[in-house]
C-alpha cells in the first residue's frame, strides 16, 4: 500500500516538473522572438519584461546593467596558491604577491 502512494505522489510530482518544464521553454521561445531594441544606452542588449527587475548582483553603482565580466579568474601554478592560502590563513602577505594587484 505504501508503494502505491509513492508511486502516485511521484507521479503527480513528474507532470508537475514536466508542466513546469513546458511552461518555462514557452516563455523563454517568447523572449526569443521578441525584437531586441539596442537604441537605449542603458540596456545593453539586456531586455527585462515590464515588471521584473534584474538581479542586484548585474547592475551596477548607479544602478544600469552591467556587461562587464563579474568574475575574472587569472591561472596560477598550485605551490603559488598553496603559498597564498597559507598566508591569508596567518594573516600574512606572501612574498609573490606584495608586488601584484
Amino acid at each position: 500500500m505504501l508503494q502505491i502512494i509513492y508511486l502516485i505522489a511521484f507521479t503527480i510530482l513528474a507532470f508537475l516538473a514536466i508542466g513546469n518544464l513546458i511552461r518555462s521553454l514557452i516563455g523563454f521561445s517568447m523572449d526569443a522572438s521578441q525584437p531586441r531594441s539596442m537604441t537605449d544606452p542603458n540596456s545593453q542588449g539586456y531586455r527585462y519584461r515590464a515588471g521584473s527587475v534584474p538581479h542586484p548582483e548585474l547592475l551596477d553603482d548607479l544602478g544600469n546593467v552591467t556587461t562587464e565580466p563579474l568574475l575574472i579568474m587569472k591561472s596560477i601554478s598550485i605551490e603559488d596558491a598553496r603559498t597564498r592560502l597559507d598566508a591569508l590563513y596567518h594573516n600574512d602577505l606572501p612574498r609573490s604577491a606584495e608586488g601584484e594587484n
